[in-house]
């Protein structure tokens, strides 16, 4: 019994690792066609936020509605219409929005990047941790490098870097997924 159960995590294990893998190619697409069409792909980013923060807003005032027997009407409808006017304010003036989403952008990576920097310590002893942190430093530039030139880069700084930061983290998911696939084989 205890075999069987080993061999179930053993699958459920190599079919998440095989699914990181998937997702690495996936991304290093991604990120080819985002460094291919650095402007298309900084419009295609601001537009989608604006449709996920409009979705979202209209979802909350429904919600509020549904939920009114519970109290906070009020509270959870006015939170629905500032997402709902905020996504429609990225979706009708994309030059302004395109601007402060590279700052926030910026600050994503940048942030994110220094969270990767410090998982790739903690991978230290695993196989290819080193492309962790490869990714995490190369992310902490790309944030720098956006806010060195911001806002005169925001047209096009997105796509281009975005991209290029796709590529590198699809590249450690895979190197990092494939030595564990290949550590599991050996066990």
């Amino acid at each position: 019994m205890a075999n069987d159960t080993n061999t179930d995590f053993d699958r459920g294990l190599n079919s998440a690792l095989g699914f990181a893998i998937a997702l690495g190619i996936a991304l290093i697409i991604l990120g080819a066609i985002a460094i291919a069409r650095p402007f298309f792909a900084t419009v295609a980013a601001t537009l989608f936020l604006g449709i996920i923060l409009l979705v979202t807003g209209i979802v909350q005032i429904v919600h509020s509605f549904q939920t009114n027997i519970r109290g906070n009407f009020w509270l959870k409808f006015l939170a629905g219409i500032v997402y709902s006017l905020g996504g429609l304010l990225i979706m009708f003036n994309p030059l302004p929005s395109l601007i402060a989403l590279t700052l926030v952008v910026g600050i994503t990576i940048l942030v994110s990047s220094i969270f990767q920097v410090i998982l790739a310590f903690e991978l230290r002893p695993a196989k290819h941790w080193d492309w962790v942190l490869l990714s995490g430093i190369f992310g902490i530039i790309l944030g720098i490098l956006i806010w060195h030139q911001w806002p005169e880069n925001s047209p096009w700084v997105i796509g281009l870097l975005l991209g290029i930061n796709l590529m590198f983290d699809g590249l450690w998911m895979i190197l990092f997924s494939s030595s564990a696939r290949k550590a599991l084989r050996t066990i």
